[in-house]
């Protein structure tokens, strides 16, 4: 006779982190809490999208940053969604930025924590999400009522092109100031290629065909100096 618990009795989890000590950490952590079981781990996208195929859990932890690619994460939600729609992915990562967070979102992930949440945050965070319910840590869930309602804080004015996150507004406004994708680079501490990868979002959410029309947009939301 089988032994396993059924599925509605146990919850199970993959923890994705390409840092050892934190993924046996968090491992761990949901192995002590009663009705969880974690069934893998990975540290690479690659590994990631396997043990969910292998595995099928209910919950996957994931981390965004999984070695040397810095949307690594976001690529691994987006693809383990697509084969298991079914599993619920909850980010817990270092990264609070606007970018990470609606990254993240939009690839399907069901929660956002932040590295340094408390156990039972988490374990609240794991059986929350697996369950339907989207998650935001604390700060997190400001910035996404920030995003929702186009303001920085109560009393602040609006933000300008609000469908645009706080980092491709930074980099329209280096663009606007007449700084080339290199020197946006070395301002902002990114790769050429993020910086590409910004400027192309913000021309498809302006709609804009080219830089050019990119700039006259800024400097018509008040971005690029005076």
């Amino acid at each position: 006779m089988s032994t396993e618990h059924p599925r509605s009795e146990l919850l199970t989890v993959v923890v994705v982190d390409d840092h050892p000590v934190f993924r046996m950490g968090m491992s761990a952590l949901l192995g002590s809490l009663p009705g969880l079981s974690v069934v893998a781990e990975a540290e690479t996208v690659e590994g990631a999208v396997a043990a969910a195929e292998a595995h099928t859990p209910d919950v996957v932890i994931m981390d965004l940053h999984l070695g040397a690619q810095a949307p690594s994460g976001v690529d691994a939600t987006r693809e383990i969604l697509r084969l298991r729609p079914a599993t619920a992915v909850l980010v817990v990562t270092m990264l609070d930025d606007d970018d990470s967070v609606f990254a993240s979102m939009r690839a399907g992930a069901r929660g956002y924590l932040l590295k340094g949440a408390a156990p039972a945050e988490i374990d609240r965070a794991v059986r929350a999400v697996a369950n339907g319910e989207v998650i935001l840590g604390p700060a997190v869930a400001s910035r996404v009522m920030a995003y929702l309602t186009g303001l920085h804080a109560p009393g602040a004015a609006p933000v300008a092109l609000p469908e645009l996150t706080a980092r491709e507004r930074e980099v329209l406004d280096l663009v606007a100031r007449g700084l080339d994708n290199l020197a946006i680079s070395r301002r902002l501490v990114l790769s050429p290629k993020t910086v590409r990868n910004h400027l192309s979002n913000i021309l498809t959410k302006l709609q804009a065909a080219s830089r050019a029309e990119a700039i006259v947009r800024a400097r018509q939301a008040g971005l690029g100096g005076p």
